[in-house]
């Protein structure tokens, strides 16, 4: 067991006290302190080459054996450079089975540093990808995937669902991105995962959907029109009225989900940005207005609330059936005593329509499905008053393609809130307008 340091200081400096000592004898002391100086130096000195050989040739090399102060110093850098090497070794051995479990993943990753450049990727992104090691590494993420939403989704540092992209030059392929940021670095984790065959599920799914419901609209006006041929009829037998009146009430169901099919195919086929038409959001509300009064099954109070004269940019068939949608079924699930009314506001965030109703309200477990096709929360009751099931997720991929989101807030039996908010860059004022027509 090694002594402290303090004793090896006290044991060289009661060295020194013993040569002045021998000097003071022999009558020289200055000359005996001198050697033992001396001495003391060139064993420092030996040790100091030991110990700095040692540091250079350490992992070839075992400890030197050495007395005193530098024997402490000696099994300390060692035991730190043990503890070194542990520390290395198991980096090492974590990274090589990170890179063995990341090899062996079905979806793509790639890590990039500070500025979107590429530090590593696995052989899956780089077999999709078509990444090179000695090429691609250093290279920016977004200079060799340039499309736009691409772009401008890690620029955004990941905000928000990630993009699908087409890449025709990789095969004909679709991949989703998800980038992951870590905490408390500035390094990012891009995991790329290949959805070829949902794409191409969902654009037989579209057009099976778009093609069935044309198909079905021709045979349906003739029955439709039939129907109302003998609806009309005075020489129909009673027994055959009520029945023929049901057999239109349910053509005319079926009809509104025809469109609403159609108009939903229309949606998913189109761009994926809607047109910058001003609108005018005021006059639009006031028209549904008009035809909410005009419903004998109205509620008692309607009000419109117009907070601001501002336009917004987009396609007009699309803004009126998202607020056609959110309107008609705040008025069906509102008994006629209660009240809805429509708000249109503008802020810093951009412009916002509310639609609140003081009806059957929704339960919280079912809010999050409400813009899924045929979703509906009591499907007795939605078959009862006419609904399709298709109304929100219509209002939802109209709102997509204006870059608005719909927030959807309800208390079961006070009612519910759905707000289309629409970003700054959607909202046209009225004096910016004029400016420019000036």
């Amino acid at each position: 067991m090694s002594r402290p340091a303090w004793q090896h200081l006290l044991g060289i400096f009661g060295g020194l006290l013993a040569a002045l000592a021998c000097g003071w004898i022999i009558d020289r002391p200055g000359l005996c302190a001198s050697l033992y100086l001396a001495a003391i130096g060139a064993w420092q000195a030996r040790n100091l080459i030991r110990f700095e050989h040692w540091l250079r040739l350490r992992s070839i090399l075992k400890p030197p054996n050495m007395d005193g102060l530098w024997g402490i110093t000696v099994a300390t850098a060692n035991r730190l450079y043990q503890r070194k090497r542990f520390h290395k070794r198991r980096a090492l051995t974590l990274l090589r089975e990170l890179r063995r479990m990341t090899s062996a993943m079905p979806d793509g990753a790639i890590l990039l540093g500070p500025t979107r450049e590429i530090l590593w990727f696995n052989p899956t992104a780089a077999d999709w990808l078509g990444l090179r090691r000695k090429l691609d590494y250093g290279i920016r993420i977004d200079n060799l995937i340039r499309q736009p939403e691409f772009v401008e989704y890690v620029a955004g540092g990941g905000k928000g669902p990630g993009p699908r992209i087409h890449m025709p030059n990789l095969g004909d392929r679709w991949f989703a991105f998800n980038l992951i940021t870590t905490s408390g670095r500035d390094l990012q984790l891009l995991i790329v995962r290949d959805v070829t065959s949902e794409a191409r599920l969902e654009s037989m799914r579209r057009d099976f959907v778009a093609n069935a419901s044309h198909e079905l609209r021709s045979p349906l006006t003739v029955v439709r029109g039939y129907l109302d041929t003998l609806a009309d009829d005075p020489v129909l037998d009673e027994g055959w009225r009520e029945p023929v009146r049901e057999m239109q009430r349910q053509s005319e169901r079926m009809h509104g989900i025809v469109s609403d099919l159609l108009e939903l195919s229309r949606l998913e086929a189109g761009s994926s940005e809607a047109e910058r038409e001003p609108i005018d959001v005021a006059g639009l509300l006031a028209l549904m207005r008009k035809e909410v009064l005009a419903r004998p099954d109205r509620p008692t109070q309607f009000d419109v609330l117009l907070e601001s004269d501002a336009l917004l940019l987009g396609a007009e068939p699309e803004l009126h059936s998202i607020f056609q949608n959110l309107i008609t079924n705040a008025v069906k699930y509102t008994p006629s005593a209660g009240r809805v009314s429509v708000r249109f506001w503008t802020d810093d965030l951009g412009g916002h329509v509310a639609v609140t109703d003081t009806g059957i309200g929704i339960p919280a477990a079912h809010i999050p499905r409400l813009t899924e096709r045929f979703y509906r929360v009591d499907a007795g009751r939605s078959r009862k008053l006419g609904g399709s099931g298709l109304g929100l997720a219509i209002v939802k991929h109209a709102l997509q393609r204006h870059g608005a989101q719909l927030e959807i807030s309800s208390e079961e039996g006070k009612g519910s809130t759905f707000t289309c908010h629409f970003p700054p860059a959607r909202v046209q004022q009225r004096d910016s307008q004029a400016a420019g027509i000036a």
